[in-house]
């Protein structure tokens, strides 16, 4: 049976695919490799700690069906983790037995003593001379996990910090580095992490801190002679969140100090939670000692969010606000602004207060003079590459595919569809065109259109996406 574990595995695939989401499929199974079968064993690899635990705890006893409908009774899965060297010396795979509990793993070793609060440790978060004993956790009530729309974008990094926010100093994600551009939800992630411990673990000290404010307190703290109280405090603390870390850059006592208070929590079982707006390998002028225990835990990134996201995004931020707009006017802003969602959400404030100002019903037209003020270049010509991006988008492909040059049916649809609007809609040469698709000929293009037009008259569905890409495409120019 040895031979056969791609086989048994592909199998056991089949009946999991058919028994969760295939976001969720695509996400923690297809990373998942076989790697060997012996004696009703079945080893398979996975990419990091994160996906082994996540999967045990939400997928063991789908796990456990597929493995006994394949292998039989007495079935066991054994997992082999990718791990970093620099993180850990054992290259041995972490085994469960799948017919009865998943393996428990101990917490780490506590090294010292925690400290106790009291009215001796000056609270760097309060005015001087004022004696706190219930630490303010500096958290924003209104961000949440409930209002943090999941996309594909985002659901690595979502999925950690529930994981994170569940069970505390408890995984093997510590730290977890949340990093990504300007706007793209860290800080309302990292929020919502902190609330929901709050939430389930009432007696946990919770503190969210920007880098700067601590830079700033501990630089205080030095100047009025507090730098143990300093120390002190943070060394309390049993959840720390430490906003856009790479501002210590450049910072050495700063990082020192931090050094110091990470090691303390992080040796006493403590979570620690950090954002960044790049992943650590690229954070520049840290210290090498500092760099290596960010990268202990679980790196998880934050990318733009799609077109289905961006609508989601506004209609949870109308929901709340409890107003409606007509749809073209959603998708029209949902379109221009594909950038971060503070931009997003800042253009729906925006033609809210045009509307108010100035008395008018928001239409497409109030959006498109809103948009002229509100996005530098905003009113775009129609270009090929443009097109690619919509239909890609669209579909949920990319432009790369569509350039290749496989024939899978959805990718060779998608291009025709391109085609179809690079000919109608723009000035470019049938030459031109096709080499905007991997360097076709002319009279691929011709095919490619063709195709859509014959098809748009026996397929109803396929027309409906036609139509609907045209008018994404029009509603963005003007």
């Amino acid at each position: 049976m040895s031979d056969n574990h791609i086989e048994i595995w592909n199998n056991c695939l089949k009946i999991i695919k058919d028994n969760i989401l295939p976001q969720s499929f695509k996400t923690w199974f297809e990373p998942i490799k076989p790697l060997k079968l012996e004696n009703k064993v079945l080893t398979i690899q996975v990419p990091s700690q994160f996906f082994y635990e996540w999967i045990e705890e939400h997928y063991v006893n789908l796990l456990k069906k597929s493995l006994e409908k394949e292998l039989g009774p007495g079935s066991k899965l054994e997992y082999n983790i990718i791990v970093d060297n620099s993180q850990s010396s054992s290259g041995n795979p972490y085994t469960i037995n799948i017919p009865t509990k998943s393996i428990q793993k101990s917490n780490k070793n506590e090294v010292g003593l925690p400290l106790n609060l009291n009215n001796n440790i000056r609270n760097p978060f309060i005015i001087p001379g004022l004696r706190k004993m219930n630490i303010d956790s500096q958290l924003n009530p209104s961000y949440t996990f409930e209002n943090y729309i999941e996309g594909d974008c985002n659901r690595l990094a979502r999925s950690a910090g529930f994981a994170v926010a569940s069970k505390p100093g408890g995984t093997s994600f510590n730290p977890l580095m949340v990093f990504g551009g300007v706007g793209l939800g860290k800080t309302h992630l990292v929020h919502a992490i902190g609330n929901h411990i709050k939430a389930l673990y009432d007696k946990k000290t919770v503190l969210y801190v920007s880098s700067e404010k601590f830079i700033n307190q501990y630089y205080d703290a030095c100047k009025n002679g507090n730098h143990n109280d300093f120390v002190s405090f943070y060394q309390l603390i049993d959840v720390l969140i430490v906003d856009d870390v790479q501002f210590f850059a450049k910072k050495e006592k700063t990082q020192e100090i931090f050094f110091q208070i990470f090691n303390h929590l992080h040796q006493s079982g403590k979570q620690l939670i950090l954002t960044s707006d790049r992943p650590p390998k690229d954070l520049k002028d840290l210290d090498e000692r500092l760099l290596s225990r960010f990268k202990w835990g679980l790196s998880a990134d934050l990318q733009t969010p799609d077109f289905e996201t961006r609508m989601v995004i506004l209609e949870s931020k109308m929901y709340q606000d409890g107003i409606k707009l007509p749809k073209e006017v959603v998708e029209y802003i949902a379109h221009n602004i594909d950038t971060n969602v503070r931009e997003l959400e800042g253009a729906l404030i925006s033609l809210l207060a045009q509307s108010s100002l100035n008395r008018k019903e928001i239409d497409i037209e109030l959006a498109k003079k809103m948009m002229k003020n509100f996005v530098k270049h905003s009113s775009r010509e129609v270009s090929i590459d443009y097109i690619q991006k919509l239909v890609t988008e669209f579909y949920g492909l990319t432009v790369d595919q569509l350039k290749s040059k496989t024939r899978k049916r959805e990718i060779v649809q998608a291009r025709q569809i391109s085609m179809f609007y690079a000919k109608n809609l723009t000035k470019a040469s049938l030459k031109s065109i096709g080499t905007y698709f991997g360097g076709r000929d002319h009279s691929t293009v011709i095919h490619a259109c063709q195709t859509v037009n014959d098809l748009m008259d026996t397929d109803k569905k396929f027309k409906n996406d036609v139509e609907e890409i045209g008018k994404r495409i029009k509603i963005n120019t003007f």
